[in-house]
């Protein structure tokens, strides 16, 4: 368990338990027991914790890429590269960075006046559908859904796409049949579950709301909060 895809896998399977619980009990409670109430505590640290481990699994993802890119594309320099420290180094990082990015989010909903409608047209309490139940301005929010929440998500997913695109290259130079054949599935798997993921967030947090329904997005929610973790074990660990 020294090995570095293993600890990646470790803190990639503590962040999907955590994505989970945050959401999918709530969610269950509410339908079994009819009731679709929750308070506005409740509501803040559900949308702090979903927020950090959303992003968490942003990143994590990133790290296992490049983690893979360097393992196939450059396996001479992978023992020097990615050895225990630089493990510890980059999750640590992932860890601070998308804690103070949730926390951020969650002060700056605090500062928000609530005085009309407290309906929210989703299944947890998610930012986008928060900000629209705001009575006072949203400007300083949404421009840091937009910059920062947009930075952290699409630099990691250019991230992975330009380790696998290294990665895909380095196959094409294998020599036999057989080792393209075993590389070749593992890379289009987990490619498949890291588009399901950043696509449908992408569709939620960065399109225009004229331009998704309320519908679409309670759709896409269900995609990156409950199909990619629950996928991620199989992907990840299963077939790895």
């Amino acid at each position: 368990l020294h090995q570095p895809m293993f600890y990646l896998l470790a803190n990639l399977s503590f962040s999907d338990i955590g994505f989970i619980s945050t959401v999918i009990p709530k969610m269950l409670d509410n339908i079994s027991s009819g009731s679709k109430l929750i308070s506005y505590g409740e509501c803040l640290t559900q949308l702090y914790f979903f927020g950090l481990f959303a992003d968490l699994d942003n990143f994590l993802l990133a790290v296992m890429a490049f983690d893979r890119y360097m393992a196939i594309s450059r396996p001479l320099h992978y023992a020097m590269t990615m050895n225990s420290q630089r493990c510890v180094l980059l999750v640590a990082a992932s860890w601070v960075v998308t804690t103070f990015h949730a926390l951020v989010h969650t002060l700056l909903v605090t500062r928000l006046s609530f005085c009309g409608p407290n309906v929210i047209p989703h299944f947890f309490c998610d930012l986008v559908p928060l900000l629209k139940l705001a009575c006072s301005s949203t400007y300083v929010n949404d421009l840091m859904l937009i910059l920062v929440a947009g930075t952290l998500l699409i630099g990691p997913f250019v991230c992975i796409l330009t380790s696998y695109f290294y990665i895909v290259l380095a196959i094409l130079r294998i020599d036999s049949p057989k080792g393209k054949q075993r590389a070749f599935p593992n890379c289009t798997s987990h490619l498949s579950v890291v588009s399901l993921f950043y696509s449908t967030a992408i569709g939620v947090y960065l399109c225009s709301p004229s331009a998704t329904s309320g519908g679409k997005n309670r759709v896409f929610s269900v995609m990156y909060t409950v199909v990619t973790p629950m996928l991620n074990p199989i992907i990840y660990s299963m077939k790895t």
